[in-house]
Parts: C-alpha cells; structure tokens; sequence
C-alpha cells in the first residue's frame, strides 16, 4: 500500500503528524518579542533616547535613567506574552502526545500523535478526536458508516455521516487483511477547503473516486461509532484544519494604534518644543555666548553657535523625554489584565446548564469587545432553533396544513404503527385522505421525500428508528414521509429500503447528484423494483422552475402563489419535482458521469455538466415548507444591540419574503424604520447605483 500526490514531494518528505501553533521558542523568544515590542512608538522612541545619551556631547541625564523603565515596561510585556505563548507550548505537547492505534506489521501499537505518518492505518474508536485527516476505509457500523461532529471545524453540533467505499468496506476490522490492504490513493494538494477534497482510489486495477463524503478531517470526534479504521492522506502542517490555522501573529488592538497615534502628536510637539529650544540657544550664542566664553566656555569640539544649537537640540530631547508617557503602556496592559479576570467573574455570562463560565483566552484584544459596530451573524442555528418542523405543503396545486384539526400520525391507521414518530403532528385531514385514496401526486410526492436526501437510518433499540440527518431541513422532510406511509428504513451504498403503505420497496441507488451552494438542489437516481427509472429532484424555486417542463406552467402559477404564501408566514421552502429516464440515454450518462468522477483536474465542472444536462424538462410535484422557531431571547437581544447603535447584518439562504418576515419577527426591521428598501442587484455598479 502506498499513497501519492500529484505535484509533490516523495511520499518519504512528507511531514509528521505533530504541530506547532506556538510564536516562540527558547532562542527566537527575545529577538522576535522585542521586534514585536518596538514596533510601538514609544518604546522605539526610549531605545533611540538610550542611544543619544550615550554620546556625551548631548547627554545631560544618566544613561540608567531610561534604561530602568524601558526595561521595566519591556520585562512586563515580553512575560504576559512569554506565558500566552507557555500556554500554547503545552496544549500542543498535549495534543502531540496524544495516544492512538497504528496499525504495524499486522498488529495494532500504541503511537503518539506526532509519529502518525501519510500512509499509516490507524484505529479510532468512539468519542476519539481524528488523528490527521483520514481516508475512511471500514467502520463497526452497517455499510460502514461513520457518525462524527464538526464542531471544532464549522461550529455545527449536529452530527454528520461518512461512508467508506464498498471496496473498503469488506475489510472490517480483520488486521491481516488491513495490513495486505495495497492500494494507491491520489489526490490534491495539501489546502483549507474543509468542504471538498478531490481524488481517486486505484485498487486491484480498478479505480474509485474519493470525495469529502469518505474523509475524515482532524478536529472531528467519532460520534455514535465503535471503532473505525482509516487511511492518513494529510499529516500535521497539511491537514485541512492546520491549513486554515494560519500563523499566530503579534495582534494590535485599536487601543494600541489609537496610543501609536497620541505618541506620534506627542512626539511633534516635543520636537517643536526643542526646535524652538535649540533656536533660542543659537541666537543667544551667536549674540551673547560668544562674547561671553571667559564664564561660559564652549562645550570641547563645538566652533560655532548654529553647532551648538544643534546639539542642544538632542539635549532637550533627553532632558524633555517625560513629557513621552512610556508608562501609559503599563497601565493598559495592567487594565487589560484585570478587564480579563472581571470576564472571568461576570455572572451574566455564566451558562449554568453546561456549568460553563466565559472565559478570557488573551489579555490582548479585551477592549475591542467594547468597540464592535458590525455583527454578522448567520440565522439557521444562531438565530433560530434549528429544530425543524414539517409545517404545509402543496401538491399538485393543493395547498396543505390550514386547517386545525390536529393529526398525530398517519402511520398508525396501517399495520406497522412502530414505525411512526410520535413527536410528529400535521394539521391538516385532507392530506391523510388523499394518501388513503392512494393518489398518484401525493404518494409520488412523500415517495421523493422518502428517497431524495442523504439521511442515515438508526435503530440502536428494536422499534426504536433514529434519523441521522446532516441538514435537519433534511431530517424533518423524512420525518414527514414516513409518518405519512413512507418510511425510509435502510441505505446502502447501492440501495435504499422505503416500506411504502406497509409494502417493504427496495430502490437501486443509482447516483447522487450532490447539493451545493450554486446549484441549491439535489437529485437523486433510482430504480424501481418494477424496473422504471426515475430522477428526483428537491431545491430553490428560483433554480428549479428554470428546469421544469412547459407543461407544467399553469401548475408552476399555483404553487407560486403558495410558495408566497408560505414565505410570508416566515417558513423555509423547497420545490420538488421528478423525471422518468431513458435506459439508453442513462447507460450512456452514467459511463461519462464515472469518467467526470474519477477525474482529478476539473472534476467539479465536469460533473456540474453532466447534471445540468440530465436535470432538464422535470415535472413539478408541489412545495414543501418548514417551520425554523427562533431561539428565547433572540428579538430582545437584536433590540437591545440596535440601541447599542450597533449595525447588524445577518445571512440567510431563505426567499426575499421570508427572510423579511423574519427580520420583523426578530426585531432586526421595526414598523418605526423609514423607507425600508430592498437591493435587488446583481453586479458593483448595480449596487451602487440603487443606493443613489
């Protein structure tokens, strides 16, 4: 087994798997921090004082008198950031020696973290954090799925599904055929983008495309997964999460700068001061010292009064050098330091659920949280709950959920009620009629529902099934089929298992076609057991109604017309729609779909091609729309912020009228704004223009 990268080193230069986010060691501590430290002015400016007072034709005061300070201002600096970075030793000793299983000549050994190498097999195990970034070759799960959270990368805590390849799947946890596992991996340069990777996998003369669904990333924790085995593809330094750490760099506040400025006004009006000093002196000794040199003589060297002017003008730098306060650096560090224990001690900033106080990890950026302006903050999962809730709907141009009747469940009218989700209630009594008068658009359309999404399937306890969802618009979507008579069951690579109405179905999983941010859609390929074979689609209206049939235009007016509906009620929306294919026409698209995805230069391209390609004349289903609650305090919190005069700005992926409504809702736009306008350009220019 070996792994390779184009446009690399030789397997053997590649770096361990240890990592350094320290500034300093023992012999770059004192040049580097006092570099650092004389970037500030006054500090530069007592080193140039210390150097004039060493000339002793301008010297009036003792060398020691600024020396003493100086070192005294530098000594207090140079050890708050000698411990800062003390501190960053030691968590990177910890995380360096934390231990993990290597897999060496067919048998599992304890290793540090810092002696993992590209090519070596390791075991994880549940709740472990990720060595390095790891090809998934095999998990304890079914079909080899690995559950893990992201929290330290993205900042999600709800957790997300790997899945090894099939080929790698067999291997299990059998050692002996782990260490003969001979394949070669290829694959694109160390980078920072955690949300792709590129590669392939050439294994017994075959070769498999390798995507970020099959890698696990350093900074992730093994979630809800007995044992793992994976691949090291990135080590230390190349690592993705290493990779977006960047260099720790000598941070100035806005304090700093604002103080780098008063010294620099500082400095021009002592240099004016001794300007008009030394002016005075060699007017004086030009029309009285001259003269007078029998009581007065001349300083040795010095044959006129226009020389001794100027010598005189460095003599009342040094003599005037407290009118520079070098000690008002001290005194901010110091408030700094006691700003950062009062963080420490805020009551209001205690979390009592998690017992989690705030705490202060630098002294050195404290005052800017009293100074922001700006706040950008995203709205799904900070702004609202992120528990989703399918809310209405609208199929076939019939718009569902108005009604007040409360239905707790359909599943339970039919034989295998365990399968139903008890936390789930729809209000709406028609759409259980038409699912029990078995009509087409409606079991097409929880049929989509059922099978166009990437959810795993969990039943730890008989009875007991578990959705693992990594997008919970997902999560709820699926929820919602399978307590309307279809339930997705099970998922494999190659298959996923829908009971529909109390019919166990077994659809052949044909291709993914991925959801991004420029797409904004999602498809999938199935084979029936019947044989039909059928493209299912979910997305943004604005993209999907660009795709759909011409004859679907009258259907595409009405579920407009609840899709607006729906936005104004502040719900989250989506357009599904479906194409029946060609047998021909797919064996010829899916040769040139694995030709795209085993490609390493221009992969992403080539499969955008093939899917805006396939993803053509689709016939419209309805709409979906979900319920994302805000979170307790949100409004209040926008207010008081907006009272604070402190411009907020927040992101949302949501149609123009329902990120409105919910601007209402969370007190970010009030019925008192003026002239509220909306921005609908595309371009700079545009932009621009509309703010005129």
């Amino acid at each position: 087994m070996f792994c390779s990268w184009e446009d690399l080193s030789l397997l053997c230069d590649c770096p361990n798997n240890s990592i350094k986010t320290s500034k300093y060691n023992f012999f770059t501590f004192l040049p580097l921090n006092l570099f650092e430290q004389f970037q500030r002015i006054a500090n530069a400016y007592f080193l140039f004082l210390l150097i004039l007072q060493l000339i002793p034709q301008i010297s009036s005061l003792a060398w020691f008198t600024t020396v003493v300070p100086l070192v005294l201002v530098l000594a207090v600096s140079g050890v708050k950031d000698a411990i800062d970075d003390f501190n960053r030793h030691k968590s990177d000793k910890h995380v360096n020696n934390r231990p993990v299983q290597v897999l060496i000549n067919g048998m599992l050994k304890d290793e540090k973290w810092m002696n993992v190498q590209v090519g070596d097999i390791i075991k994880l195990e549940n709740n472990n954090f990720v060595t390095a970034d790891l090809l998934l070759l095999s998990s304890s799960e079914p079909h080899s799925l690995t559950y893990i959270e992201t929290a330290e990368l993205d900042g999600e805590t709800n957790l997300k599904v790997k899945q090894a390849l099939t080929v790698t799947a067999e291997l299990g946890e059998d050692l002996q055929k782990l260490t003969e596992f001979n394949g070669e991996v290829k694959c694109e340069a160390p980078n920072n983008k955690l949300d792709k990777f590129t590669g392939t996998l050439t294994l017994r003369g075959e070769k498999y495309a390798l995507d970020n669904e099959k890698m696990l990333l350093r900074g992730c924790t093994i979630r809800n997964t007995e044992w793992c085995f994976g691949l090291v593809i990135y080590a230390g330094p190349d690592t993705k999460l290493m990779q977006n750490s960047g260099k720790t760099t000598f941070k100035r506040t806005s304090i700093d700068r604002l103080m780098n400025v008063l010294v620099m006004v500082i400095f021009a009006f002592l240099g004016l001061m001794c300007l008009i000093l030394a002016i005075g002196n060699g007017i004086w000794e030009f029309d009285k010292g001259y003269y007078f040199q029998v009581y007065l003589p001349w300083a040795e060297g010095v044959n006129s009064a226009s020389y001794s002017g100027f010598l005189m003008f460095w003599s009342y730098v040094i003599i005037l050098n407290t009118v520079v306060p070098i000690s008002l650096y001290v005194s901010v560090e110091i408030i700094r330091l006691g700003n950062s224990f009062y963080i420490d001690w805020d009551r209001k900033m205690y979390y009592p659920l998690n017992d989690t106080p705030a705490q202060a990890r630098t002294t050195t950026l404290n005052e800017e949280l009293g100074q922001i302006k700006y706040i950008f903050s995203d709205k799904t999962g900070t702004l609202t709950q992120n528990i989703m809730c399918f809310n209405k709907c609208s199929i076939n141009g019939k718009s569902y959920g108005m009604l007040s009747i409360c239905l707790k469940c359909l599943v339970r009218n039919y034989s295998d009620q365990a399968q139903a989700d008890p936390k789930f209630a729809f209000y709406d009594h028609r759409l259980v009629e038409a699912v029990k008068l078995n009509d087409v658009p409606t079991h097409r359309f929880f049929r989509l529902l059922s099978l166009c999404h990437t959810v795993m399937p969990e039943e730890k306890k008989e009875g007991n099934l578990v959705y693992q969802a990594q997008s919970p618009d997902e999560g709820a979507l699926v929820t919602a089929a399978r307590n309307f008579g279809f339930v997705f069951r099970a998922r494999t690579p190659e298959t996923i298992t829908v009971v529909e109405m109390g019919e166990t179905k077994v659809y052949e999983l044909l291709s993914i076609l991925d959801f991004n941010n420029v797409r904004k859609r999602m498809s999938v390929i199935v084979r029936s057991p019947e044989g039909d074979l059928t493209l299912y689609c979910k997305g943004a209206d604005t993209i999907l109604y660009e795709l759909l049939h011409s004859s679907c235009d009258s259907l595409k007016e009405e579920t407009t017309e609840h899709l607006n509906e729906f936005a104004g009620e502040a719900l989250r929306t989506l357009v599904v729609a479906y194409k029946n294919l060609d047998e021909d026409y797919f064996q010829d698209w899916i040769r040139r779909h694995h030709e795209a995805s085993t490609a390493l230069e221009g992969r992403e391209d080539k499969l955008s091609e093939l899917y805006e390609e396939i993803e053509k004349d689709l016939m419209l289903l309805g709409a979906t729309a979900i319920e994302d609650k805000l979170q307790d305090g949100v409004p209040q919190t926008i207010e008081t912020l907006a009272k604070a005069n402190i411009k907020i700005w927040v992101l949302t992926g949501d149609k123009q009228e329902t990120a409105m409504n919910i601007g209402y809702s969370c007190n970010l736009l009030n019925d008192d704004m003026e002239d509220v306008f909306i921005i609908e350009g595309r371009t700079s220019d545009d932009v621009l223009n509309e703010l005129r």
